[in-house]
């Protein structure tokens, strides 16, 4: 059965000045997966994310999500995606009911706050306001309000960064039920585990460009196929490894 591209990058490109972020990357996204854009600190994947989100202007390059063109119909892209906001994006005098029943005003859609929160494990936090959630509460929150517009795909921009392990596992959770629901998900993470157990198939970004792209699985058996071995462990290879094997670079943070 034909899978139908729904995000669609050929040979894109930004540039600030003589400086290239971006230079030439081209993936596509398939509809109801969970794709992944994975890369060092300046590898470009952020930039590439908000590009295809209509938030950055591209330099050079061709850009369709569900079938409209960045450079033509940018509005229309608009509707039929969720961006996570970053927490300055939230009324710090609403509570969390206020916040979805004014982003619902914003989209032009009805809501429903309680039923929202629910499905996140919030709704005992209904009258608290954003500042009062705990990291991990913040983070399911922010994914809520991804889906107020009901979009045909959501974009995660390291979505479980600073949290316990208890709060990303259950996150994990959340974003496969969204994906469950119908929505394509984009992710960006710095975390491979996350990486190999959320994504269907993941992009590795370096200096710019997509230097790999395939199934997680698919990327680890290259690696090991190629004579790879993992020191005093079971599994002979992770994706951590093949990041590291692609990248040169160490995953902590600079």
């Amino acid at each position: 059965m034909e899978k139908n591209k729904i995000i669609e990058v050929r040979n894109l490109v930004k540039k600030y000045g003589e400086f290239a972020a971006v230079k030439g990357i081209s993936f596509d996204v398939y509809e109801h997966e969970i794709f992944g854009l994975l890369g060092p600190n300046g590898a470009g994947k952020s930039t590439t994310l908000e590009i295809i989100e209509t938030l950055r202007e591209k330099t050079e390059g061709q850009v369709t999500v569900g079938g409209f063109d960045l450079d033509t119909a940018p509005n229309d892209i608009k509707k039929i995606i969720g961006v996570q906001l970053q927490s300055s994006g939230y009324y710090p005098g609403l509570n969390l009911v206020e916040l979805i029943e004014m982003f619902g005003g914003l989209y032009n859609q009805p809501v429903q706050p309680i039923e929202l929160l629910r499905l996140f494990n919030l709704e005992d936090k209904a009258k608290a306001k954003y500042k009062e959630l705990s990291g991990g509460q913040k983070q399911r929150f922010s994914i809520a309000t991804t889906l107020i517009n009901k979009p045909r795909i959501i974009f995660l921009d390291e979505p479980t960064t600073g949290l316990d392990p208890q709060a990303r596992r259950n996150l994990w959770d959340l974003i496969l039920q969204v994906r469950a629901q119908g929505t394509t998900v984009v992710i960006t993470t710095h975390y491979m585990d996350e990486a190999e157990f959320l994504c269907d198939r993941c992009a590795i970004v370096d200096s710019g460009q997509v230097i790999a792209i395939d199934s997680p699985d698919a990327l680890i058996d290259n690696l090991v196929s190629k004579g790879f071995e993992r020191s005093k462990e079971v599994k002979k290879a992770n994706l951590e490894d093949v990041f590291i094997h692609l990248t040169g670079k160490d995953l902590r943070e600079s």
